[in-house]
């Protein structure tokens, strides 16, 4: 068997396969290839099957979203270090290999993040993980090389190994092991932020999350779901809620809790300024959601031994009213 799986989650993504796939098969060498098929109704099996023979493909009986998806797909996975990819990353040459000496040097180490540039724009850090993720006291995520929707360019800056909150569920290096444990994604969540609350429950079970700049991607996003779309706007509100609910130190609970909501309102009014009327609908389903799963994903709670999470007490404040760029 081999150390690591590159494994793939795929809905009706037969184009993305077809132009993404033949990267990770070439830089993949000492990897075990699957792609986790979500019930997909275009020709993505079809396609795999016929132009992809040496990948091994799971077959989901649903749609489950990313997280769900994962973790049904990932119960038949043994090898000890799992990749989690998007179907629309292309990888570089010998991107796995720090990875691995990572997990096989440093023990305490369960997650990691690569390098993650923007396809469309090689020169510059991409939206989704860029050099690392962290949250605000408050849970807002931000990364090195990206604070909202500002974005910088890879001049080498962040070409380091670093402690980091979160990985991006764009590239998701994980310890099988720790996978398993934390019973993986949450499924409620169906996706978006739920690979931050695995590294959030992850770093409460006193594990280590890394970011490694000698290994690089390259991510489309948007591919799946559109960064302009009402659906991701009612999905990262309401599971950042959930995530705030499931991991906050009891004693910061409520009162942050109070403060976010707050804070999605002000959100709402910004919506309003800019004409984005299904994305105020939006914010106000998602609370809604989040009233009705609360006594549920209270009941979520674990053991909470850790009050250090944030590095800054608002990125909103920092970005906004400071003007600052980067961290």
């Amino acid at each position: 068997m081999k150390k690591i799986a590159v494994v793939i989650l795929n809905w009706n993504g037969a184009s993305l396969l077809k132009q993404f796939l033949p990267s990770v098969i070439e830089y993949s060498q000492d990897a075990s290839i699957y792609v986790i098929d979500n019930a997909s109704t275009d020709d993505s099996v079809k396609l795999l099957k016929k132009e992809f023979p040496s990948i091994q493909i799971i077959i989901n009986k649903d749609n489950y979203g990313f997280a769900k998806g994962y973790n049904e797909g990932l119960r038949t996975i043994k090898e000890p270090y799992l990749a989690l990819v998007n179907s629309d990353i292309e990888v570089t040459k010998n991107w796995l290999e720090p990875i691995i000496r990572i997990f096989d040097n440093e023990l305490n180490t369960a997650i990691i993040q690569p390098k993650i540039l923007d396809y469309k724009k090689k020169t510059d850090f991409e939206y989704a993980g860029a050099a690392g993720g962290f949250i605000d006291k408050y849970g807002f995520p931000y990364c090195r090389g990206r604070i909202f929707e500002k974005l910088e360019k890879d001049n080498g800056q962040y070409n380091d190994e670093v402690e980091i909150f979160w990985a991006s569920g764009a590239c998701f290096f994980i310890r099988n092991s720790v996978f398993s444990k934390l019973n993986g994604f949450d499924n409620d969540f169906f996706a978006h932020q739920e690979e931050i609350d695995l590294c959030w429950r992850s770093f409460n079970d006193g594990n280590i999350a890394k970011y490694c700049g000698s290994s690089t991607v390259y991510h489309v996003g948007g591919a799946t779901l559109d960064s302009g779309s009402p659906k991701k706007t009612f999905l990262n509100f309401r599971n950042s809620l959930f995530m705030l609910t499931k991991n906050l130190p009891r004693k910061n609970l409520l009162s942050i809790l109070f403060i976010r909501l707050l804070l999605d309102g002000i959100a709402s009014i910004r919506f309003l300024t800019q004409g984005k009327f299904k994305h105020i609908i939006a914010v106000l389903k998602a609370h809604y959601s989040f009233y009705i799963g609360l006594r549920k994903h209270l009941k979520k709670r674990t053991k909470i031994n850790k009050n250090n999470y944030y590095k800054t007490n608002s990125i909103v404040y920092q970005h906004f009213v400071l003007k600052k760029e980067k961290y």
